[in-house]
């Protein structure tokens, strides 16, 4: 357990963390940790350490932390639960997105556009309907870092949907540079994304855009809604009066829905990414460069499952 530092930058963050709560660090031995998921059919949290090419897992009911599953090649990335609890996941290894069925066994949701492979999917989510939406980036073919160095396939780096009647991969936007993180809106009727293209480009995007969402699935819109003041932001979720806590260089940054940034909690890694769980969710899982921590808030999140 370490001192929790919080920056209140407005009023309003005050209210969502309690300034005596420590910051708990489960898990401390991984390269780059990603991807948090709570699992309630577990009672436990699962989440990635890409480079090691394993999914960890901690029991919330013993404390205890072992292997899910590695060595397969996939080197998982974002994950997610849809509406039936199952994980929906991204995996750089196979450049595919998979969901893992209740039986232990996975389906294959996507791994081409038009014909050919994706670059390697990095983030998901899944809307009501039971639409699949993730981001397109090229990170792990980059190198042989976080999956296996490729050529391309696509002309670019975008944003899809997959159709929960057809299984049709959807290109649903294709003006970012780097798509990375990206969550719905309470109601459903916004998309936030991403855009990491520092992270790799002269051209310097560390932005969070959002778009409308119509009936069937188009975006419109795509004004950036926030600006990181401390490196890129990478995964994100929303809370339930729709506020956004979003990876950062120096912690978590807490957006409010109007844009502004009300706080951060500082944490001592590189965030990449977070989620909220726990059987009231009301407890932030924070995955940062080599670990996994967790704070109690007196804030739930958006329940997306």
């Amino acid at each position: 357990m370490s001192e929790t530092r919080y920056e209140i930058l407005d009023e309003r963050f005050r209210r969502s963390v309690k300034l005596t709560e420590n910051l708990d660090c489960i898990w401390s031995e991984g390269r780059w940790t990603e991807g948090p998921v709570y699992v309630p059919a577990y009672r436990s949290v699962i989440w990635s350490d890409i480079p090691n090419d394993r999914r960890l897992r901690w029991d919330e009911t013993t404390g205890a932390v072992g292997v899910f599953h590695g060595n397969a090649g996939t080197y998982t990335n974002g994950a997610t639960l849809d509406r039936q609890g199952r994980i929906v996941a991204c995996e750089h290894g196979t450049r595919r997105v998979v969901r893992w069925e209740h039986d232990g066994s996975y389906s294959i949701l996507a791994d081409r556009y038009d014909g050919t492979r994706l670059n390697s999917p990095n983030d998901v989510v899944v809307k009501s309907d039971g639409s699949v939406w993730f981001t397109d980036p090229a990170y792990g073919i980059e190198s042989d870092y976080e999956g296996f160095q490729a050529e391309a396939e696509q002309d670019g780096e975008h944003v899809y949907r997959i159709d929960p009647q057809s299984g049709e991969v959807i290109r649903v936007t294709d003006d970012f540079t780097c798509p990375n993180g990206l969550a719905f809106s309470l109601d459903e009727r916004q998309l936030y994304i991403a855009d990491s293209g520092g992270t790799r480009y002269a051209s310097g995007e560390h932005h969070i855009r959002v778009f409308d969402v119509s009936e069937d699935g188009r975006l419109s819109g795509g004004a950036i809604f926030a600006e990181c003041s401390n490196g890129f932001f990478d995964g994100f979720r929303l809370d339930t009066k729709g506020r956004i806590w979003t990876s950062a260089g120096d912690g978590v940054h807490c957006y409010d829905s109007d844009g502004s940034l009300i706080g951060k909690i500082l944490l001592p890694e590189r965030v990449s990414n977070l989620c909220f769980g726990g059987p009231k969710l009301n407890q932030l899982f924070i995955t940062a460069t080599a670990s996994l921590y967790r704070v109690l808030l007196p804030t739930t999140g958006a329940r997306t499952f």
